[in-house]
């Protein structure tokens, strides 16, 4: 009884967060049958309790992160390649994959490029660096309400002069074009610091 209860509640709760457009990224989510639907929810003092299916300051109120890639980092001058499944871009996809491909970000100094990519992914919501070397940095970056999470690369590739990135999205098949506009984000905030 109790199960087909929740069964109830998250299939309602999902057909409702669709149609109020309360998460970009929960556009036809596929949940692996290993994944557990358990939502993980933090209980705030009454006077500062918030709405809920309202992002908790930094912290998401459900968590359906999935299994980190066992595909990432740098393979010969190469992060993985996107999946065909349109929530990935990369900028060493081919030109012709209009889908995936994304321009690389370009840098003044070899020597900062790192250290700002840094700065600007740290003032960033709900992100957490999860390894660094001294050519590649590894970010997962997690949606507000349902704790979706996208993995986001960068490579200081220094034969070209930037940062190849590619930011992919663990779960589901559409991202509503979540990881390009992340990526235009970051771009940006980038350009202001490295000047």
């Amino acid at each position: 009884m109790l199960k087909s209860g929740l069964t109830f509640f998250f299939a309602v709760f999902f057909i409702l967060a669709g149609w109020l457009n309360l998460e970009t990224a929960i556009a036809a989510p596929v949940v692996p049958s290993s994944l557990s639907l358990t939502p993980s929810l933090s209980i705030s003092p009454p006077s500062t309790a918030p709405v809920i299916g309202i992002a908790m300051g930094s912290k998401s109120l459900f968590s359906f992160s999935g299994k980190r890639p066992t595909n990432l980092g740098v393979k010969a001058g190469q992060l993985a390649s996107c999946p065909n499944s349109p929530n990935c871009v990369s900028s060493q996809a081919p030109a012709s994959d209009s889908e995936h491909q994304i321009a690389a970000i370009a840098y003044k100094s070899p020597a900062t490029a790192l250290s700002h990519l840094k700065s600007v992914i740290e003032s960033m919501d709900r992100t957490q660096i999860i390894s660094e070397t001294n050519d590649y940095l590894y970010a997962e970056f997690t949606s507000g309400l349902m704790g979706f999470v996208d993995d986001v690369e960068f490579y200081l590739d220094s034969s070209a002069g930037v940062l190849q990135v590619r930011s992919a999205s663990r779960l589901g098949k559409s991202d509503l074009g979540v990881n390009r506009k992340r990526i235009e984000e970051i771009r940006s905030k980038f350009a202001a610091l490295d000047t």
